[in-house]
Formats: C-alpha cells, structure tokens, sequence
C-alpha cells in the first residue's frame, strides 16, 4: 500500500473510539492546548475533570468541547464516527451515498444524510486560489428529459434544458480544483469565476465559447482550443484536465447519488471540487483529513437550514 494511504483497518485501529477521535481532533485544532473560541484565552482555561472533553473559559465562562464552532456541534454522533465519515468522503472518488454510510457506520439513513449535508458544505470552504496554468469549463448536470414524467418535461430541445450550469477551474500547477452552480452560463458569470478563484497573473485555458472572450486582458493571459474545429491539444493548451474533472463529477452525481437537486447541487459540486483538488495521491490522507477539519470552522449547518 502507498505510503500515502492509510487503509480503513489502521484507521480504526488509531480511532477505535470517540475519546481517541477526541484527542486527535483537539491536537489539529489546538496544537498549542485548548483555546476558547470566543475571546480567544489560552491561559485561563479549566479542563472539566469528570467530564474529558470539555472546557471552561475562565476569562468569559464560556463552556466547550472540540466540537463547538465545527460541523459536529451539537451532533450526538461519536467523533470516531465522524471521522470514519471524513475518511470515506476524501477517498471515495466518486463519493458515498447516505445509504452506504449508514451502513458503514451504523446509524440511521436520516442520521448519515444530515452528516454528508454537513461534511459538504465544509467542502466548500477553501479559500485557496488557483494559479499557473488554469483550464476552465462549463457543464449541466441534472436529469434527462426522456426520464421525466411527459408532464414534467420542459420540451425546450437538447444540451442544458432542465439542467444546472456549473463552471469550473483546476490548476494544472496544484491539481487544485474549484467549481461552482450558476443560474446560467454567461460571460458575466465567467469572469465573475476567475476573479473570485484565480491568482492575477495566472494563464486561463479554454475552449473556443464566446463567454470566455473576456477572461484576458491586462489581468490574466488567456489561451482557447478550437473543440468546433476538432483542435484539443495546441502545444500545452488543453482542457483536458478540466473536462476529466467533470466527467468523474457526472459519473458519482449519477453513479452513485443518482439524483442532487438543485437546491443541493452546490454542495454535492463541492465535495467533488475539494476531493478532487485536495486528493493529490502524494500527499497522505490523514493530510487530507486534516484539510476537511480545517473548513469545518465556522461550517455548522442545522438540520432545519438542510431541509429549508
């Protein structure tokens, strides 16, 4: 096995319970010992004896635990769990369904939903950007018209009808992937994406779209392939990156989930742009765990909002 890779039998043997989850979640928030995340106070800090776990600000009398703050706040689910969950989401490349999960780790089907949900939006929370070399695309995804009901289908013809628009960028450079649901493709959404996820500077490739022709200027060089004219490689210019990006999203959003509706499609886009951009096989998992725990501040989502 590549040293990259921790396989599920280490893993449980690491974390066999919530008090080892515990200790390995405090010592990536808290390397330098527990920090209230209110005010801030190392010094003042009293660790609640019969209780492992929780702390006491003494600055401000705040209580907490490694969970506050995070998305498993207020969650009655082990830490060990939890991070079972992490692990399957960072190495399942086309993801795992509420249904596997809950088998997996024994909870209910409702129970693993509401974790994915979670476990998603902190997926979209990097802030990294995408530099050097940068392939761009757009798709659609949802369901085909032929498997509507005749009264559900739009009849506007092929290509995007009834479907979300995504556009995408990865860095040739990191392997870094962002991605995001559009109302609709346009030359405003295009450029609203590379200045919200590319590094000035950068080389922005694309196909031939007239949406992409103002993505260059004094800000970005911008480099296109001709698709229309069967062009798709010039030298290093290619999207093939980008378009095998999508492809494994297309195949885990009907492989494996076989449905996301577009109030959860960003999401679903999320967890796909931070597995596929933070899945590098160079670096170990337990890395890449650590990256997932990382965005989960500030990420709590309630069961209420999830189903809103």
């Amino acid at each position: 096995m590549s040293k990259s890779t921790i396989s599920t039998f280490d893993l449980f043997q690491r974390f066999p319970d919530n008090e080892a989850a515990r200790l390995y979640f405090e010592g990536q928030r808290w390397p330098e010992g527990p920090c209230c995340p209110a005010c801030g106070e190392r010094e003042r800090i009293w660790a609640d004896a019969k209780r492992p776990g929780f702390y006491r600000c003494n600055a401000d009398l705040v209580v907490f635990t490694v969970r506050t703050g995070r998305i498993f706040e207020r969650s009655k689910v082990p830490l060990h769990k939890w991070l079972y969950a992490m692990y399957l989401l960072v190495t399942s490349r086309k993801g795992i369904s509420s249904l596997q999960l809950a088998k997996q780790i024994g909870v209910t089907q409702k129970t693993a939903w509401f974790m994915l949900g979670r476990l998603r939006e902190a997926c979209g929370n990097d802030p990294t950007e995408l530099t050097g070399i940068v392939e761009i695309d757009e798709c659609y995804i949802g369901g085909k018209e032929a498997a509507k009901h005749e009264h559900k289908r739009l009849g506007l013809g092929r290509g995007g009808v009834g479907k979300m628009p995504v556009i995408a960028g990865r860095s040739r450079e990191t392997g870094r992937v962002k991605a995001e649901v559009k109302p609709s493709i346009s030359g405003r959404n295009a450029v609203g994406f590379v200045n919200r996820h590319v590094q000035v500077g950068s080389t922005i490739h694309t196909d031939e779209s007239a949406i992409y022709n103002r993505v260059g200027g004094l800000l970005y060089k911008h480099e296109s392939i001709n698709h229309s004219a069967g062009e798709y490689v010039r030298g290093d210019v290619t999207t093939n990156g980008i378009e095998s990006v999508f492809a494994v999203l297309k195949r885990g959003i009907h492989g494996v989930y076989h449905h996301a509706s577009p109030k959860h499609l960003h999401r679903y886009v999320g967890e796909f742009a931070f597995r596929l951009g933070d899945g590098d096989v160079s670096r170990h998992t337990l890395d890449r765990l650590a990256s997932l725990f990382s965005a989960a501040l500030g990420r709590r989502l309630t069961y209420k909002d999830l189903i809103a």
